[in-house]
């Protein structure tokens, strides 16, 4: 750079800090191209078709499990859409395997005693010392199980009454050890957060999923709306509570042990996406710190494994990706300060260097989500209203999901904290009394720090001509979402009102 001995020793380590921080989110943004590549190679047409389909008399015993904690508001309807499978009532057993320590199971009991009394094959297990969490459910669950095949609904989840025929057909093949739905959403509409939500989960299911299952990489049971052949629970050393994503681990050791998993984009059970910024933050630490726990865990098995260099590399990038959410908090401390240095930058330099790194670190998120609403059906105009705040959602839970980076990384366990549910469908419900808010942490009050670091260079850049204004959307937008996600964290908790529809 020409400019290289206008910078005091200070100022060139922020500089070579941020450009550092830049190129490493750079590699993993950039990877969200090679997804979409792979998702146009791969994933043109529908499902795949199973190799054949079970006669009527060939049909497995099937075992539903539903797992349970302090669901109060959404037990009850998870039990009754569960108990309306369409299968053979004589090969369908349901467990409720619930923990609860609340009115939960007393509500449970009388739906599970009601559909006993029509027949169905349902049982209430409940425990008192929610050992192993919900890991520990499920395996204790599947000690007294019938089923050849276990299926997995978590309480937010409605499953469709054709979900079985859908899926087990699948099965005839017989290294298919787990089916996967895509998940659906019955609020998606419900505010600015939950759409943004979906968009992200869209990205998940949509794009990522398809593209590394029909590209014959690895992908992830996702705890919930899918079926797995017990055998290969068994096959992969069975459910195991070391990590907070016990679906993630058991998917990897699984397929380890060589069992095909099959993903099916045009299969969906519809779920509730949370409505309160805390629930949705709980959900995402726990999602952060369980995939690095799984990455300590089996990564490296994956690497010391004779599998092709493709799927190495890919569950690099898989296992490890929310270490961006660390890279990103750094970026958000040092970007105000790279931006007050850079007054004697000539614009040939901003477009040398930051240009490229800007089209693999945020340009590539922007197209990700682009290509993923695009293969749902969501107009141009949607996306391209929505995009500002997915792009800052994701940069405002950027602190909170970076904790969970740091606890792994400082071997800090925390329990598994489940996310709050509350039964709502359709905008206009309110939660507001409902039981199972959380309370307030210092999380909001670093995020409004953050917030109003980056206030501060956006005035800098405004009051003096000197700096670059190129840089003002990006500043903005950090603004925007650690504001956001700080304002609904304090709102919600202290007036418990949801957040107003848009």
């Amino acid at each position: 750079m020409s400019h290289l001995q206008d910078y005091n020793l200070w100022e060139l380590t922020v500089l070579a800090i941020y450009f550092a921080v830049l190129l490493l989110l750079s590699f993993y943004g950039s990877h969200r191209y090679v997804i979409v590549r792979l998702y146009r190679k791969h994933a043109s047409g529908p499902d795949p078709e199973p190799a054949r389909r079970f006669a009527p008399e060939e049909l497995p015993v099937v075992t539903v499990q539903l797992p349970s904690f302090n669901e109060r508001y959404v037990i009850e309807r998870l039990i009754d859409a569960t108990c309306q499978l369409d299968y053979p009532a004589d090969r369908l057993e349901i467990q409720v395997l619930d923990d609860s320590t609340d009115d939960t199971t007393e509500l449970a009991r009388a739906r599970v005693a009601h559909w006993q009394a029509k027949g169905v094959d349902i049982k209430l297990l409940h425990r008192k010392d929610r050992e192993g969490y919900k890991a520990g459910a499920l395996e204790a669950g599947l000690k007294s199980a019938r089923g050849e095949f276990v299926a997995v609904f978590d309480a937010d989840f409605i499953p469709q009454p054709e979900f079985l025929r859908q899926t087990i057909d699948h099965f005839t093949e017989p290294d298919i050890g787990m089916v996967q739905a895509r998940w659906d959403y019955l609020n998606r509409d419900y505010s600015l957060l939950t759409r943004a939500q979906a968009v992200l989960l869209d990205g998940h299911f949509v794009l990522e999923h398809t593209a590394r299952n029909r590209s014959g990489r690895f992908f992830n049971f996702n705890g919930t709306a899918g079926i797995w052949r017990r055998q290969t629970i068994e096959d992969a050393g069975g459910w195991e509570h070391h990590t907070l994503t016990e679906d993630l681990d058991l998917s990897y050791r699984a397929q380890l042990a060589g069992w095909r998993f099959r993903f099916l984009r045009d299969v969906t059970v519809a779920s509730e996406l949370p409505v309160e910024m805390n629930a949705f933050k709980s959900q995402q630490h726990r999602w952060s710190k369980g995939a690095l726990q799984t990455a300590f865990k089996v990564l490296p098995r994956v690497l010391r494994s004779d599998l092709p260099r493709t799927i190495k590399l890919e569950a690099v990038h898989h296992l490890t990706g929310n270490l961006a959410y660390f890279l990103m908090v750094i970026l958000a401390l040092i970007m105000p300060l790279a931006t007050l240095v850079r007054v004697q930058q000539g614009w040939h330099e901003v477009l040398l260097f930051d240009l490229p790194i800007f089209l693999s670190a945020t340009f590539s998120v922007c197209y990700f989500y682009w290509v993923c609403q695009r293969e749902v059906g969501r107009s141009r105009l949607e996306i391209i209203r929505m995009m500002p705040a997915v792009l800052g959602l994701g940069i405002g839970v950027s602190l909170n999901n970076a904790k969970g980076v740091v606890e792994v990384l400082l071997g800090h366990k925390t329990p598994f904290v489940r996310t709050p549910k509350y039964a709502i469908e359709r905008r206009g419900e309110s939660w507001a009394k409902r039981i199972y808010r959380g309370g307030l942490n210092a999380m909001p009050a670093l995020e409004f720090a953050l917030g109003a670091w980056f206030t501060y260079a956006i005035y800098v850049v405004l009051v003096d001509p000197a700096h670059p204004f190129g840089s003002l959307p990006f500043l903005m937008l950090f603004q925007f979402g650690f504001f956001y996600v700080a304002f609904l964290s304090v709102t919600q908790t202290l007036g418990g009102r949801s957040e107003p529809h848009r």
